[in-house]
C-alpha cells in the first residue's frame, strides 16, 4: 500500500491519511517504497511513486482533497523508484529516467495534465532530483543528471536541450542518485557505482555554447547517494563509507579530508551554522560550518535512519525507520 500522510508541524498529530492500494514489487533491499519527498506549493502537495506498472504523481489539498491523479507509464528497475518532483511555476519537473523507454517530464500542477516530454536514451533508472539554475542571462534552467547523458540543461517551459555535458563513466554501470547543486555560477552533479568509480563534476554553462566548461572534477572518496553540501566557499562531500572531503567550491582543491565516521545514505543539511549529517544506524554527528574539521557533537536516534532531514521554522524534522521527530533549537 501507499500512504500519503499530513503530520501537524507544531506537535506531531496526523491531521489526514489516506491508504492507496498497489501490488508489491522488486526493489533494492535498502531502497523502500517510500524513498521519494513529496513537492509542495501554496495550494497543493505532490507525491510519487514508481511501480512496474505505472508511474503515479498525485496532488492533493492541504486539507487533504484529492484533486488530481496522473499515470506517467511503466516504471523499469529492478532497484526501485526514488525520483522526486520539483515545483516550478505551474510545472511539476520530475525525472524519469529508468532502465527502460525513459523522460523528462513536465506536468500541469493545476490539473494533471502532461505539459512535455523530452526522451532520453537513460539505461539505468535515476533517483536524483531536478535543480533550478539562472544563468548569466537571468534565464532558468533545469538542470538534470544522468549517467548517460551527464549533466543536462533545458528550457523548463519547452523542455528543450539548451547544454549537455557527457561527463561520467562508460566502462561500468553507474546510477546517478544525488542531486545537482548550485555553488555561484557552478553546476556540480554527481555518479557512481558503488563499488567503484564516482564522480563529482562542477561545470561552468556558457550562454548560447551547447555544452558547459569544466571547471574541476573529483573522483575519490566522493559521495554516492548522499547529495554534496555548498556552505560559504566549501563543498562538503560526505561518502556512503563516512569519508568527509571539504574543498574549495570554485577551484575543487581538496581543503582536508577526514574519516569522519557514520556509514550512510543520509545527505548532510546545515542551519545556524552548523552541519549535522545522519548515519544509517542512527548516530548524528555534528560540524562547524566554516571550513574546519572538528566533531562539535553526536548523538544516537537509536533507530535505523535513511532519510535526510527536513529544517523549518527552527525545527529539524527526521524520518527514522519506526518514527517521525522532530527537535527544536
Amino acid at each position: 500500500d501507499r500512504m500519503p500522510v499530513c503530520v501537524d508541524a507544531r506537535d506531531g498529530r496526523i491531521l489526514w491519511q489516506y491508504t492507496i492500494a498497489t501490488r508489491k514489487h522488486r526493489h533494492h533491499r535498502h531502497n523502500t517504497f517510500a524513498s521519494t519527498t513529496p513537492a509542495v506549493d501554496a495550494e497543493r502537495v505532490y507525491f510519487t511513486w514508481g511501480t512496474p506498472k505505472a508511474l503515479t504523481l498525485i496532488a492533493y489539498t492541504h486539507d487533504g482533497e484529492k484533486v488530481w491523479e496522473s499515470d506517467l507509464g511503466p516504471v523499469k528497475g529492478g532497484h526501485g523508484f526514488g525520483a522526486s518532483p520539483v515545483v516550478y511555476g505551474d510545472l511539476i519537473l520530475l525525472n524519469n529516467d529508468q532502465d527502460g523507454e525513459s523522460s523528462l517530464l513536465a506536468i500541469d500542477r493545476t490539473n494533471g495534465e502532461l505539459r512535455w516530454s523530452n526522451p532520453r536514451q537513460s539505461k539505468k533508472l535515476s533517483y536524483s532530483t531536478p535543480l533550478v539554475y539562472r544563468n548569466a542571462k537571468g534565464e532558468d534552467e533545469i538542470i538534470f543528471t544522468n549517467w548517460q547523458h551527464g549533466i543536462t540543461a533545458v528550457h523548463p517551459e519547452s523542455g528543450k536541450v539548451l547544454w549537455e555535458n557527457d561527463v561520467f563513466g562508460k566502462p561500468s554501470n553507474e546510477r546517478a542518485i544525488g542531486s545537482p547543486v548550485l555553488a555561484g555560477d557552478l553546476v556540480i552533479g554527481t555518479c557512481g557505482f558503488v563499488t567503484k568509480l564516482k564522480h563529482v563534476v562542477a561545470l561552468r554553462p556558457v550562454p548560447g555554447k551547447a555544452e558547459a566548461e569544466e571547471v574541476w572534477r573529483i573522483e575519490r572518496s566522493v559521495p554516492h547517494i548522499p547529495t554534496p553540501l555548498v556552505v560559504g566557499k566549501w563543498i562538503y562531500l560526505w561518502n556512503d563509507q563516512g569519508i568527509l572531503t571539504c574543498a574549495d567550491h570554485q577551484t575543487g582543491e581538496i581543503h582536508w579530508n577526514e574519516r569522519a565516521g557514520g556509514e550512510g545514505y543520509s545527505s548532510a543539511v546545515v542551519a545556524d551554522g552548523h552541519i549535522y549529517r545522519i548515519a544509517k544506524d542512527g548516530k548524528v554527528s555534528v560540524l562547524p560550518a566554516n571550513g574546519k574539521y572538528e566533531i562539535l557533537a553526536t548523538f544516537d536516534l537509536e533507530e535505523t535512519c535513511f532519510a535526510t532531514p527536513a529544517i523549518a521554522n527552527r525545527r529539524m524534522i527526521i524520518r527514522t525507520f519506526e518514527h517521525l521527530l522532530a527537535i527544536a533549537d
